[in-house]
């Protein structure tokens, strides 16, 4: 196959969409001369400003008229005559989508409503040291070799120029937030790591606006109102993606600025509480710590994706995770 147009549609949350940057670098990498598209939610679409290896970003405008938009949706990918649809998803509506796309080769998962009308499809498999990115990987791996990419981002020049004044001297990045409570480190805890933190580094909290007032809190909790800045809702995802490339750590939850720290290579501390890196999203940068609790808890993992309390009622999956963890994966001066 020599594709000349080629679709990738992830539509899920932003971690999903950043790890899906692993197979853009593949299919650039196979395919040079081809236009590669991608689907996403609206909201995301700013992960892609001035990609390098994208001909044009599709938004689907899921909470703005579901199907209407998707209806939209389909029109064009129509009219694009596809020579190859790879869907990362395994929902109804991304199956319509690849369907009915009118594209020459559809590739999906099994465990889609829709895969039957696909012309590949391949099982999702969720297992011990298997990542999410060879998991995309499985579905191209008849048309690509074997080696598996990175994700990456690209900020660009603009963004790392307006970064200067924040990277003045040693700093961290702390992005304090998550979706799922069960997933996110105590903000007492973040309160804790900061005050405790050697005097020579800054600290920058990254998140969205929504998490603004977490930030404060923390940075109020910590009494180190001098090294502490809240950058929450102040950066674009490229540029956080660009300040953490260059923090001496950045410590994150189970969650997107995780992946970020892989797209950017960039070190990283993750923290895992009701989740285990095992189920394949965890960090990929070339200097990656995982912290957890040290000793086996019968009820953790308690499910794939978090919850809005914990199940048990104690959180001891992220209660007993010591501070001295956090603190030994700092760089040695």
């Amino acid at each position: 196959m020599n594709p000349q147009r080629i679709l990738v549609i992830q539509t899920a949350f932003i971690g999903d969409v950043i790890l899906a940057t692993s197979l853009l670098e593949k299919l650039h990498s196979s395919y040079p001369g081809a236009h590669i598209d991608l689907l996403v939610r609206k909201g995301n679409e700013g992960l892609f400003h001035q990609h390098p290896y994208l001909n044009q970003v599709l938004i689907w405008h899921k909470k703005e008229g579901k199907y209407k938009s998707l209806l939209q949706l389909l029109g064009q990918i129509r009219q694009q005559r596809y020579d190859w649809l790879i869907n990362l998803q395994r929902f109804g509506s991304t199956g319509f989508l690849t369907a009915f796309s009118g594209a020459k080769v559809s590739t999906g998962f099994e465990k889609n409503p829709f895969s039957f009308l696909f012309t590949e499809s391949l099982p999702h498999r969720i297992s011990n040291g298997f990542h999410e990115v060879d998991r995309n990987q499985e579905l191209v791996k008849k048309h690509v070799d074997s080696t598996v990419s990175k994700p990456r981002l690209y900020p660009s020049p603009g963004d790392y120029e307006k970064l200067k004044p924040y990277q003045e001297q040693p700093y961290v990045c702390v992005a304090p937030a998550s979706v799922w409570y069960t997933k996110q480190y105590p903000a007492e805890r973040w309160a804790d790591l900061i005050r405790n933190l050697p005097k020579q580094y800054k600290v920058y909290l990254l998140g969205s606006p929504d998490d603004k007032q977490l930030a404060e809190g923390i940075i109020r909790d910590s009494g180190r109102t001098d090294i502490a800045t809240n950058l929450c809702g102040q950066l674009s995802f490229l540029a956080s993606a660009a300040l953490m490339e260059k923090a001496a750590m950045n410590y994150v939850n189970d969650s997107a600025p995780m992946h970020i720290s892989s797209a950017m290579n960039a070190p990283v501390c993750a923290v895992y509480c009701s989740t285990v890196p095992e189920f394949g999203f965890g960090p990929l940068s070339d200097v990656s710590h995982i912290v957890q609790k040290q000793e086996p808890l019968h009820c953790r993992p308690c499910g794939l994706h978090g919850h809005k309390a914990c199940p048990e009622g104690h959180f001891r999956c992220a209660l007993d995770i010591e501070l001295s963890q956090l603190l030994s994966v700092l760089p040695q001066s």
